[in-house]
């Protein structure tokens, strides 16, 4: 892991594309402005192993009912 320090108003540059700035350091909270494509996503880290969780049990649920319903038409047969 690389650790930078960064002071208010600078920035940490990743690659061509993504610019990381600090904008405002109130008490133990930093608040951080990111500048990136459009097509980048960006969540908090909770909120993205929220989603990756769900994805996780949706597809899980999708292929035992693609299972079930695949065996079901294949004894009718």
């Amino acid at each position: 892991m690389l650790v930078l320090s960064r002071k208010i108003k600078e920035a940490i540059q990743i690659g061509d594309d993504i610019e990381l700035k600090i904008i405002a350091i109130e008490g133990d909270q930093v608040k951080i402005g990111i500048d990136a494509p459009r097509h980048v996503e960006i969540h908090r880290k909770e909120v993205y192993l929220a989603i990756q969780e769900e994805n996780s049990a949706a597809a899980q649920t999708v292929s035992v009912d693609v299972l079930k319903g695949f065996t079901q038409r294949n004894n009718h047969l």
